[in-house]
């Protein structure tokens, strides 16, 4: 009876110990969880400022794709300012956006020039160029006049006034000679170290009576500078220089190239 009595002990000792050691394994993990599960676990800083700039951001501002002619069919993207009752916005300028040959239309919906032009209450549009981007090649446009004439085309299918012409790189071919035989068409023009500037004279330059900001990169010592040499002989131009930027200065340097551009459509007003 003795020896039951003690080994039945010993038994509950032992299970004792087994209990008491278990739940010292888990009592932390049962305190952690029910601390954090009691809290609020903060975001990092910089999820809340991406959090935010997306809440804050061009939600008021759409982006419409549509095309215009035919032979080629010449793609485009708009940016759309709506007010809050659902209307769309009173604009002020018409600013229509020519890339560069590396590049497309949506090169300036992404840089957010569209956007950021929209939300200061312009029309800004951007096309693709034949044989680039969705709009395809055209064998009809292999001279000066002929890109004369095709950009009077899109300014009438998009029901321009007259709108400023902001054009980059290769799209000179397309407006140069389109501002020296029809400058008068536009409000202003913004040449980004456009090609084809040394097609024409001295005194060709001198006639244009469009108020022109010429905006190229420091490093640019290819076409930057040598277009400069030619447009600054346009009687109401003026040069920004965008410093350590190279040739496509609007994308190494895109807040200095936004401000220059908003600066310069605000004196047209």
């Amino acid at each position: 009876m003795t020896m039951t009595l003690i080994r039945n002990r010993l038994v509950l000792l032992v299970l004792g110990v087994l209990v008491t050691f278990v739940l010292y394994l888990l009592l932390p993990a049962i305190q952690h969880e029910r601390f954090t599960s009691s809290i609020d676990v903060p975001k990092p800083r910089a999820m809340e400022e991406e959090m935010k700039k997306g809440q804050s951001g061009s939600s008021n501002v759409t982006i419409l794709t549509g095309t215009v002619l035919q032979n080629p069919s010449v793609f485009f993207r708009e940016a759309v300012r709506v007010q809050k009752d659902g209307a769309p916005s009173a604009e002020k300028l018409e600013v229509i956006f020519l890339h560069g040959q590396s590049f497309t239309s949506k090169t300036w919906e992404e840089l957010g020039t569209l956007a950021l032009l929209s939300e200061k209450g312009h029309r800004a549009i951007a096309i693709d160029l034949p044989g680039y981007g969705e709009t395809p090649r055209s064998t009809a446009l292999e001279t000066a006049q002929s890109r004369v004439s095709f950009l009077q085309q899109i300014f009438k299918e998009l029901k321009f006034q007259r709108p400023v012409l902001v054009s980059s790189s290769m799209s000179g071919r397309y407006s140069i000679p389109f501002l020296l035989a029809s400058g008068e068409q536009l409000k202003g023009f913004v040449p980004i170290a456009p090609a084809g500037t040394m097609d024409f004279t001295t005194q060709q330059y001198q006639q244009v009576q469009t108020p022109t900001l010429i905006i190229y990169g420091e490093h640019d010592t290819a076409l930057g500078l040598q277009s400069l040499q030619s447009l600054q002989q346009i009687p109401k131009s003026r040069a920004v220089m965008l410093s350590g930027a190279g040739h496509a200065c609007y994308l190494d340097k895109p807040q200095e190239f936004h401000k220059a551009l908003l600066n310069f459509l605000g004196e047209l007003k």
